[in-house]
């Protein structure tokens, strides 16, 4: 029986990008695994496979209920997005900044939510 998934993001600055997920996710509950590895409890998720051309790859999105108002209230925190929100016709979407130089995507979506 499947329990739950491990999500893995390799980073050039994991200690920044730790911190920066703590914040983003304060209510996630996170645990010392030994030797500075800290894992952090994500909020339900989904997953969705679709469909390629190219090499398989993988990405990992947040969601939100507003994505304008957390927008704001994580830029006042100093997180950092690049480029503004987009409207995809499934939802509302823009990509978070991480310090380690990777990115994670945060969205509104519009379409049924499986996570609960």
């Amino acid at each position: 029986m499947i329990t739950g998934a491990h999500t893995i993001i390799y980073s050039a600055d994991a200690a920044a990008d730790r911190a920066l997920l703590r914040e983003l996710l304060p209510d996630g509950r996170a645990v010392d695994a030994g030797g500075g590895w800290t894992i952090i409890g994500l909020p339900p998720g989904e997953v969705a496979v679709h469909p390629t051309d190219g090499a398989p790859q993988h990405e990992l999105y947040l969601m939100c209920d507003d994505v304008e108002a957390t927008v704001a209230d994580l830029t006042s925190r100093g997180v950092v997005f690049e480029g503004g929100i987009t409207d995809q016709g499934w939802g509302l979407l823009t990509t978070i900044r991480l310090p380690g130089d990777g990115s994670l995507g945060l969205y509104q979506p519009r379409h049924p939510v499986a996570a609960g």
